[in-house]
């Protein structure tokens, strides 16, 4: 990384286990086993993890395309919230997704990398990905409206 990359990085203001807990607390108990875990948390960037359970696959035995979504949502929702704070008003404003190969019955991981974190607005790439991050499952671009901090 070039010096001007690491000066422009904004620091994470929660930590790994911070972000689960708000998470945890922003999502009901029935959904959040099937939102993925988070496995690590960076300067603008998220990984998160997914083990897919049978109630996630579509017919001919692959992982659904609204279970890949739902983890590309919650990765940038979380990448967001570790650089930005515990903000749960923050809203999906624009999601495009490239769905690149079948997902297999096996852990799934998003990589989120904040691209963009502005005063209203933040824009987030999430990259899914199974045994080789280089063998892209999706690609997808994710828009994040903020809640206004004027009171």
């Amino acid at each position: 990384m070039n010096p001007t990359e690491a000066s422009s990085s904004p620091a994470t203001r929660l930590s790994r286990d911070q972000v689960a807990a708000f998470l945890d607390e922003a999502f009901p108990d029935a959904a959040r086993a099937q939102l993925g875990t988070v496995v690590s948390v960076e300067p603008n960037h998220l990984r998160m993890r997914l083990d897919p359970g049978p109630q996630m696959l579509r017919p001919g035995g692959i992982v659904s395309g609204p279970t890949l979504m739902a983890l590309v949502d919650v990765a940038a929702y979380a990448v967001i919230a570790a650089h930005h704070g515990p903000e749960a008003m923050a809203v999906t404003s624009s999601l495009s997704i490239a769905f690149l190969r079948a997902c297999r019955v096996e852990p799934v991981f998003a990589d989120a990398h904040l691209l963009k974190l502005g005063r209203r607005m933040a824009t987030v790439d999430v990259r899914l990905w199974q045994r080789d991050e280089e063998r892209l499952i999706a690609q997808s671009t994710v828009g994040y409206a903020l809640p206004s901090t004027r009171s």
